[in-house]
């Protein structure tokens, strides 16, 4: 009987222990979003293509421009081919190529490449939608959130 006891004992503790203490309202449940933009990621067919922090910002003349770094995390080369912002085909320049671990860089101090769309025809505080077009991996499109041309954004120009 003295066995039994011990055994139920040091299951019950064993049990007890290992068991997460902050319950159902533990820190790690509520982790947030730190930026306004989104992330996407193409990972088929031997792909694996990154989109970080998608937004756009809404010009004074009604444009859009694309805020975003895409990254190619494997060896084969690929190609930004173009850009669709809410169903406008945005104008890219600067580079396209895509190596690997080499990003593209759409506006910022390390900016390489600049899309702009001429009409947005959507508001700040909004969504639209951005594809992107790869030589190789395909298409990928996301919701991006639209910011206005202010505070972190106030250098970002059509």
């Amino acid at each position: 009987m003295a066995r039994t006891g011990i055994a139920l004992l040091t299951l019950t503790l064993a049990f007890s222990l290992t068991a997460c203490g902050a319950g159902f309202n533990a820190e790690t449940r509520s982790i947030k979003q730190v930026t306004d933009g989104v992330e996407g990621a193409i990972t088929t067919d031997g792909n694996n293509i990154k989109l970080l922090n998608v937004l756009v910002v809404e010009t004074a003349e009604g444009a859009g421009v694309l805020v975003a770094t895409i990254v190619n995390a494997q060896p084969p080369e690929d190609a930004l081919l173009g850009v669709a912002i809410n169903g406008v085909i945005a104008t890219v320049t600067g580079n396209s190529t895509l190596p690997q671990n080499s990003p593209i860089t759409f506006e910022g101090p390390s900016a390489n490449a600049k899309a702009v769309a001429p009409v947005l025809n959507a508001k700040a505080g909004s969504h639209v939608q951005v594809t992107m077009f790869f030589a190789r991996a395909g298409e990928i499109t996301v919701l991006a959130l639209v910011r206005e041309q202010s505070d972190t954004y106030a250098g970002v120009s059509a």
